[in-house]
């Protein structure tokens, strides 16, 4: 079995409370973990053994007790295409199998099992970070919004590129590394090797929601 728990952490430089914090779980949809979604024979075999998405599901629930929004995001492709711009090998494969990607289908679709409330807000794209070519980085803004935790799959691809993303629009990004998973482990384990430097550190979920109920520590 894969340790998903495995890798560096750093605690960063942490801005870290419930009013100016938002979790931004990534990916958790079925085309991404379920056995019978396009990138299920890759991902769902290690997203299974890891147990990331009962963590992952464990951490946001504690998160939305101390009073954190949760973000969803979903990969999604409407019939216009939105924002999908096919120009890595990446874009192109999801392009061809557009049509589970629609945004009323279900391999878009969250899975049960990350819990999603009424309350929580999902929002759609086409690029790989779950910030570009949205209104979100901006409503997050008007909220007072200045630090991300960053959940979801996989490691290298959405979870990397939203929390690098993130950085460069000028927010405090954490990855929580035991709510993430990637295909393997050293894939894994090199991501958040990477974030540890490029992002302001990554972080457990216990030491996040530690954080955050006492944000006088950080």
């Amino acid at each position: 079995m894969i340790d998903h728990e495995a890798g560096p952490t750093h605690q960063g430089d942490s801005s870290v409370t419930p009013t100016s914090t938002t979790v931004m779980a990534l990916h958790w949809q079925h085309n991404v973990i379920h056995p019978d979604g396009v990138f299920g024979p890759m991902l769902a075999e290690p997203v299974a053994s890891s147990g990331v998405v009962e963590r992952s599901r464990a951490f946001h629930d504690a998160a939305r007790d101390l009073g954190v929004p949760i973000v969803f995001t979903r990969f999604t492709i409407p019939s216009d295409g939105g924002g999908l711009v096919r120009n890595t090998d990446f874009m192109r494969m999801v392009d061809d199998a557009a049509e589970s990607f629609r945004p009323d289908s279900w391999g878009a679709a969250l899975v049960d099992g990350i819990g999603v409330r009424p309350d929580d807000v999902v929002s759609d794209n086409q690029r790989l970070s779950g910030l570009a070519e949205t209104d979100l980085p901006e409503r997050l803004r008007r909220r007072g919004v200045d630090t991300l935790l960053i959940t979801g799959v996989a490691t290298n691809l959405t979870v990397e590129q939203t929390a690098r993303h993130a950085t460069d629009l000028g927010f405090m990004a954490h990855v929580i590394s035991d709510c993430v998973a990637a295909a393997d482990e050293a894939t894994h384990d090199a991501s958040l090797a990477n974030l540890s430097l490029t992002t302001n550190g990554v972080m457990t979920a216990e030491a996040a929601l530690s954080h955050l109920a006492t944000p006088s520590r950080s």
